[in-house]
């Protein structure tokens, strides 16, 4: 006779870790909107952000490195401060099945960590997805060129990358928004996706879904599209389909992906037809040969509003994909600035790993960085956040 009492442990376990300062305000963010049905685990050089942290796992690596303060926007420090505390990253990652790694690009901890993390749960046969997030224009070429190389670098060691440009939120605010009330927008589309392949899982919905299936869809497969859209009214389906699928902050469309997980979920009045619209306008946005796989939960408290999330991968080359620099190996030694140092020697040792994620995206090389910026604003951002943060701190005295 089979056993049907069903506990939350029986479902698959998802993690959510945010590395460095913009990956640990990513998680407060989060906690702050209630998002349920996952775990949320910080990771941080800095001893006092850590402190700060709503998440209820807390790591703070590098501490014989940094001696809590920081990494001073050198993400060979933090790469070294992952290390130096990888096997307790490792323990926190136990009995996980998806983890999800925030990072701000572009720093220390985030961009030099953040491949680590993802390294040691790739490792351990975790589904491990990267959602990063670009530097605007104004904190200075050396910044950009430093995230865009991090991202290269953590692409090798996750399953599926997605990327946001901060820059996307200047096009999409309004005078009037605050920074907080930006940057919640930007933190959104993780939620959302998080939210909707946890629902997926873990709720019973009128289409059933499981982990094999989100598995299906993200192992892998290198550049993804993870867009959600919100609305109500007469044409709810169509506008909350259209918006998941043009993403205004990201890069990336779900043009030409050739595997895609959607999700809809609405009040006890969603209708079929509705269903269909969305799914049809989805279907044709996606590869023609694009395996499909859709669920519908029910979630009464939405009234008259609808909530679609759209995750696509497998794109071909050109299509959906964006251009981001190849990391060169060896892996770290190199990538941070040829230091010979003989650093990251264990994540060398994952090179197997390395061509899980990187078959169907397309690559340039990166722009070389050739003069200063000569942006005031830049400046001011570029030499503060590149000083550790306790010594910001004695300076502001």
């Amino acid at each position: 006779m089979l056993d049907f009492d069903v506990e939350m442990e029986q479902f698959a376990q998802i993690k959510v870790i945010g590395v460095g300062g913009g990956g640990n305000n990513a998680i407060n963010r989060m906690v702050e909107s209630g998002l349920r049905g996952v775990e949320f685990l910080a990771v941080n050089t800095d001893k006092q952000a850590l402190f700060l942290s709503k998440a209820n796992m807390k790591i703070q690596i590098g501490d014989k490195l940094t001696k809590g303060l920081g990494a001073g926007s050198d993400p060979e420090i933090g790469q070294k401060a992952a290390e130096e505390n990888r096997d307790e990253i490792a323990q926190a990652l136990k009995g996980s099945d998806m983890v999800f790694v925030t990072a701000g690009m572009g720093g220390g901890t985030g961009t030099g960590a953040a491949p680590v993390v993802a390294a040691v749960a790739k490792e351990m046969g975790i589904l491990t997805v990267g959602v990063v997030t670009k530097p605007f224009t104004f904190e200075g070429r050396k910044r950009m060129a430093q995230a865009e190389r991090g991202i290269a670098q953590l692409k090798e060691h996750v399953d599926t990358l997605i990327i946001i440009p901060n820059d996307r939120l200047l096009q999409i605010i309004q005078k009037n928004t605050s920074m907080v009330e930006a940057f919640k927008m930007a933190d959104d589309i993780l939620k959302q996706g998080v939210q909707g392949i946890s629902d997926l899982i873990a709720v019973p919905g009128l289409v059933n879904l499981d982990f094999a299936d989100v598995k299906t869809i993200m192992l892998n497969t290198g550049i993804a599209h993870m867009g959600t859209g919100r609305a109500s009214g007469e044409n709810r389906a169509e506008e909350a389909a259209k918006q998941a699928v043009h993403s205004p902050l990201l890069e990336t469309s779900i043009e030409g992906a050739r595997g895609v997980l959607l999700n809809i979920t609405g009040g006890a009045d969603l209708g079929l037809l509705e269903v269909n619209a969305a799914a049809e306008l989805v279907q044709k946005s996606a590869d023609p040969e694009a395996n499909i796989i859709f669920g519908a939960v029910i979630d009464e408290s939405l009234n008259d509003e609808l909530l679609i999330t759209v995750i696509a991968t497998g794109f071909d080359r050109g299509l959906g994909s964006i251009n981001i620099p190849t990391a060169k190996k060896p892996e770290f030694s190199s990538f941070f600035g040829n230091k010979n140092n003989g650093t990251m020697s264990s994540l060398n040792n994952t090179s197997s790993l390395s061509n899980n994620a990187n078959t169907q995206t397309t690559t340039n090389n990166a722009n070389p960085v050739t003069k200063p910026t000569t942006n005031p604003m830049a400046d001011m951002l570029d030499n503060d956040l590149d000083i550790p943060a306790f010594l910001r701190k004695s300076n502001k005295k």
